[in-house]
């Protein structure tokens, strides 16, 4: 510690040294004369920036049919106007002191925060393109303390005092300025890996050329590759050495390998799932109980939503190794069977086409494919019947389809007086005293 201190102390009384020739310089006749203008300039441009910003809301409103990322860009700038305002203002009166004068110090002031001003409001903009608030409010005040930093003059010192906050460990020494350059660094890179995916993620799915298992594939290859990218250039960025964090990490691997067995075997399936095109979202599938078109392939499961709004979450190994009905693997061309019963008065030639007429009026049941209806035997009470149609929508539903149908087949057969029968039963009540032949025989 005694080896640490002066250095910091050394490092602190140069930053504040150069923070005191600032303060001076600005105390000059001319210096005092370019700030007092822009102070004038920030009140101004915050109060026009308040009726400029009513304004541009109550236009806003009344825009209709404009895209979401114009409409984005239109806040961006609304709620920066302030910035916006006082930017253009400053570099206008850059201008007219300009012509006012050839000294260049009688505008050097101006000029500096007008550049200052500039970055800001450019960082700001390019910042909100990153959607995670805190990388967000990394990245903007990282580079607002930056930019600030460079043009003021005091970059040199400020980053001598950070690096002197260090900790040495062995060989290793980690001070502040390295731990700020790979929070900036990475928070950059992964803002920048999540544009990037995000847009990738958008032409994929457009493309009809690209089936879409493969599509899930390729944007989570890019995710892997460019996030695991920006965390080890932030880790290099510190000082770590890869080398041995790849040791370390293959001496975890192991340990997590015999741990989490089940999640790697999901990680594995859903690869495997991915590569083989067995499943793809928006098909429809049946495992067990679950009846449903797959909504998205994660890493360790398969989300699927059922009729009934319910989404389940399936593990990726269960649709390996279990037996899965996938109704849209190749075409969504479903055959529906209906099974039926009529009375034996009623003429099965006579059934049979009222059966396939009534299939036919049905509005889903494909036309192109004609209904059939076959005998399946003879009951105790009816007629057995098989009815046999085609769809090309499962993912609408099965049952209320079956619905419609039996709903058609009931009208039908009540219009042609075909009649379902229904099991009857004749139930005869046994006394308990003995027939009269056999009480004679008895005797």
């Amino acid at each position: 510690m005694d080896q640490v201190s002066p250095d910091i102390f050394a490092s602190l009384h140069g930053f504040w040294a150069e923070v005191l020739k600032v303060l001076n310089s600005l105390l000059l006749p001319t210096n005092l004369a370019q700030v007092a203008l822009l102070f004038v300039l920030l009140v101004a441009t915050w109060w026009l920036s308040r009726i400029a910003y009513r304004r541009m809301n109550d236009w806003m409103r009344g825009l209709e049919g404009v895209p979401k990322w114009k409409m984005r860009m239109l806040v961006l700038i609304r709620n920066r106007l302030w910035g916006i305002l006082f930017v253009l203002s400053a570099w206008m009166s850059v201008v007219l002191i300009q012509q006012l004068t050839t000294f260049p110090s009688r505008r050097y002031i101006v000029v500096i925060w007008a550049t200052i001003a500039t970055a800001w409001v450019m960082i700001g903009l390019i910042s909100a393109l990153i959607r995670n608030p805190f990388l967000r409010r990394l990245v903007t005040w990282g580079g607002w303390i930056y930019v600030t930093l460079h043009y003021l003059g005091f970059l040199e010192a400020a980053t001598g005092f950070l690096d002197s906050l260090s900790v040495e460990l062995g060989e290793f020494r980690i001070s502040a300025l390295g731990v700020l350059k790979a929070a900036v660094i990475t928070g950059v890179l992964f803002a920048g890996a999540r544009l990037i995916t995000r847009e990738t993620a958008k032409r994929i799915a457009d493309n009809k050329d690209i089936a879409p298992s493969f599509g899930v594939l390729a944007v989570k290859m890019l995710q892997i590759i460019l996030y695991g990218s920006a965390f080890f250039l932030g880790l290099k960025a510190v000082g770590f050495d890869l080398t041995g964090l790849a040791v370390l990490s293959g001496a975890i691997g192991v340990g997590l390998g015999f741990g989490l067995q089940k999640v790697v075997s999901n990680l594995v399936s859903g690869v495997i799932i991915l590569l083989d095109k067995s499943v793809k979202p928006g098909d429809v599938i049946s495992l067990g109980e679950t009846f449903g078109w797959i909504e998205s392939l994660g890493a360790r499961y398969v989300s699927v939503v059922t009729r009934d709004g319910r989404e389940y979450l399936i593990p990726n190994e269960d649709l390996i190794t279990g037996q899965v009905v996938n109704w849209s693997h190749s075409n969504e061309l479903v055959r529906v069977d209906l099974e039926f019963g009529t009375s034996y008065h009623d003429d099965p030639h006579k059934v049979r086409r009222v059966a396939v007429a009534a299939a036919k009026s049905v509005g889903r049941v494909l036309g192109s494919r004609d209904p059939v209806c076959h005998i399946t035997g003879f009951g105790d009470n009816s007629v057995n019947y098989i009815l046999r149609f085609w769809i090309t929508d499962p993912r609408e539903g099965l049952t209320n389809v079956r619905g419609g149908v039996f709903l058609a087949l009931w009208d039908a057969f009540q219009a042609e007086g075909i009649s379902i029968p229904f099991p009857q039963r004749e139930v005869r009540v046994l006394s308990d005293q003995p027939a009269v032949g056999t009480a004679v025989a008895a005797s």
